[in-house]
């Protein structure tokens, strides 16, 4: 009876300690991102100013690039597929688009 019980208590052993040291590690990982986010809110955010190529377009949101250019990528994220940091200014790979609207 004895090493029955001995031999489940060793059973159990190793998941008791799996969690335990996995509740230590995210009370850790909690206690690390309240920290992180008490720190970015005491410094405050920093407003991201807009670059001057970037236009509102006729739907929804803004994108950046020249609506002009036959490789704008009409997204907030990207200015073209050629030049995606761009700027758009002096582009040497600029094609002017053919359709009247500039694809908006």
């Amino acid at each position: 009876m004895l090493e029955i019980l001995l031999i489940f208590i060793l059973g159990l052993t190793p998941p008791l300690l799996s969690l335990w040291s996995r509740r230590l590690a995210e009370a850790r990982a909690t206690s690390r991102l309240r920290a992180a986010r008490e720190a970015a809110a005491a410094r405050g955010l920093r407003s991201l100013a807009l670059s001057p190529d970037t236009r509102p377009p006729e739907r929804v949101g803004q994108f950046l690039g020249d609506p002009s250019c036959r490789f704008n990528a009409k997204s907030a994220y990207i200015r073209c597929a050629v030049n995606p940091i761009g700027p758009c200014q002096d582009c040497p790979q600029y094609q002017p688009r053919e359709d009247i609207n500039f694809g908006l």
